[in-house]
């Protein structure tokens, strides 16, 4: 049988003071040590408010509102920098044009997403306005309740000006890059594609005509693009699209006829580049078979075998009848343009040079071994800076004299320099920046030869590799090379002509023979000696040879610079030598 406790009341008065001191202790303690009880906050009211509407405060208030970006123009250009060689500014150029067509996507999806988040907040609003008791009559014969609206205390139309509270629209600006063929334009173009996360495709401008004619459409182009975005229409609406060779749509003069592939094209690109809506049907391709995609948004079809230009692999299950129609908006792609305009540089030359007739003139005299895309001049620094249309810092040597520069003559190209060489204006005005590339010199393609990640010198070591041999050119080889293919006025597409014709014996010799190792010497790519062939377990013999060349290469261009110092009189190499000048003048 349990007994009852009986509890006085100031038992449970001290009681319950001793429960409130060990509680508020054990509070305290939680508060030192960093760990809260959700109950602790039960009683406590909030002390802020949140609204989303309202634009961001505090240290975050100044930060960019798509984030921290994922590309810059720097970023860009390092990339660039691992496979092109020289032309700075065209890297620069391109990489600021391909990071603002970024930042404008990021901007346009944020813009649309805070759209559709007022439409939604909108919505709910509109949905929770109601009383239950409007919308479910409780009482048989009750009148709905009407809802107040106060009288309007707007003035009357006309009387205000009216206010359009869209958003601020970057518009996109469309980039030309013109200069000698083999100066590395596509080689840009094709290196960005690989590291966009936008879709990108690159269109031949040559096949282009007007439409009704035989030959491709302009909105070919857009087609490549929207097959390479994998028929996703909202990515290709934001894609890049790079129209090569296209100095071969300048306008012709014809004698009989209509000009279909040159000023009709330009024509028909100018509502693309402008911003319009295109149709475009997926077609099959004639080498794989296969249907337009089944799996695209928006549409129902086949397969399209084909690959990205970003290296993905279209595919899909499902075959289906004929292409889908896609509905594809081109005011957000950017356009790339790129060309070599040849002869573009003699109609600058002409325009600059105007009324530089008599004693003080400037004679320019084109020299008999360059070739026909010779655009570099070296000097004048007067006339060139006069005319470029962007800031050089003027560089000076160690003594305080000038350096020779050299230039790009088509540096200096204005739209009306291309207007004259067959563009329309329309085009030209829809194309804002420009860039010239300079052409590669002998210094420039010995670093071709090198340099790059993929250079040509590494590319045909490998190949030879893979045959178990070890190909090795010396210092005075790749200068010869390089010297050979300047000659041949095609940049740095010379250089695979020279090594073709240099290795092709070798290359059908060697496989499948004892050889093991092979020397290209500087006689060698001379054509007065033929290539150095050693067997195996020679390596020491070889490589002794390698550092012998190497060392009879470096001894004879000092002894070319001892010359050329002796040559010149009045230049100065070291201390000692200023030191004697200037004991010699006091």
């Amino acid at each position: 049988m349990a007994t009852a406790i009986t509890v006085s009341p100031q038992a449970r008065i001290s009681y319950l003071a001793l429960y409130s001191i060990r509680r508020s202790y054990s509070t305290s303690s939680r508060k030192a040590n960093g760990q809260f009880s959700r109950s602790d906050f039960g009683s406590q009211p909030f002390t802020g408010t949140y609204e989303p509407g309202r634009p961001t405060e505090g240290p975050l208030g100044g930060a960019s509102p798509t984030g921290a970006p994922r590309i810059t123009p720097r970023s860009l250009k390092d990339h660039l920098d691992q496979f092109v060689v020289g032309q700075e500014r065209a890297k620069k150029v391109l990489s600021v044009a391909v990071y603002n067509h970024y930042q404008r996507i990021e901007e346009l999806k944020r813009q649309q997403e805070e759209h559709e988040a007022l439409l939604e907040q909108q919505a709910r609003r509109e949905m929770g306005r109601p009383h239950p008791v409007e919308v479910v009559d409780e009482y048989p014969g009750h009148q709905q309740t009407v809802a107040y609206v106060p009288p309007s205390t707007q003035a009357p139309l006309g009387s205000s000006p009216i206010q359009d509270h869209s958003p601020l629209t970057i518009e996109k600006s469309n980039v030309l890059l013109l200069g000698p063929t083999g100066v590395g334009k596509t080689l840009i173009a094709k290196t960005l594609a690989r590291i966009l996360e936008v879709p990108f495709s690159m269109s031949d401008c040559t096949p282009f005509t007007q439409a009704g004619y035989i030959g491709e459409d302009v909105e070919v182009c857009v087609q490549r693009l929207l097959a390479a975005a994998d028929y996703d229409v909202a990515a290709a609406e934001r894609g890049i699209i790079c129209l090569d060779e296209i100095d071969k749509i300048a306008t012709a003069k014809m004698a009989h006829g209509k000009d279909v592939s040159g000023e009709g094209v330009q024509q028909a690109l100018l509502k693309i580049i402008e911003g319009t809506t295109l149709q475009i049907q997926a077609k099959q391709e004639r080498s794989g078979g296969g249907k337009a995609p089944s799996n695209a948004p928006g549409s129902a079809g086949g397969t399209y075998s084909s690959q990205k230009p970003l290296g993905g692999n279209l595919s899909s299950n499902q075959t289906g009848g004929k292409g889908e129609v896609y509905n594809v908006r081109t005011d957000n792609i950017l356009f790339i343009f790129t060309g070599a305009f040849v002869g573009l540089h003699k109609m600058t030359l002409e325009r600059v040079s105007k009324g530089s007739i008599g004693f003080g003139a400037t004679v320019r005299s084109s020299s008999p071994t360059a070739g026909t895309h010779e655009t570099t001049f070296k000097g004048q620094d007067e006339m060139f800076r006069k005319y470029l249309p962007y800031f050089i810092i003027p560089s000076e040597s160690s003594q305080g004299s000038s350096i020779e520069r050299t230039y790009n003559t088509l540096d200096l190209v204005e739209p009306s320099d291309l207007q004259k060489y067959g563009m329309i204006p329309e085009l030209l005005g829809r194309i804002p920046i420009s860039c010239a590339l300079s052409a590669l010199d002998e210094e420039a393609l010995v670093r071709v030869l090198t340099e790059p990640r993929n250079s040509l010198m590494r590319q045909y070591e490998q190949l030879f590799q893979l045959s178990g041999i070890e190909l090795r050119f010396t210092s005075g080889a790749l200068r010869e090379i390089a010297k050979t293919a300047a000659a041949m006025g095609t940049g740095a597409r010379g250089l695979r002509t020279v090594l073709e014709r240099l290795l092709g014996e070798t290359m059908f010799e060697t496989p499948g023979s004892p050889i093991r190792h092979i020397l290209i010497t500087e006689r060698v790519a001379q054509r007065k000696k033929a290539p150095i062939y050693m067997l195996r377990g020679q390596k020491s013999d070889f490589h002794a040879m390698i550092a012998e060349e190497e060392e009879d290469w470096e001894s004879r261009q000092l002894s070319e610079k001892e010359a050329s110092r002796r040559e010149d009189p009045n230049s100065i190499h070291s201390f000692e030598e200023y030191r004697q000048k200037a004991t010699g003048f006091m």
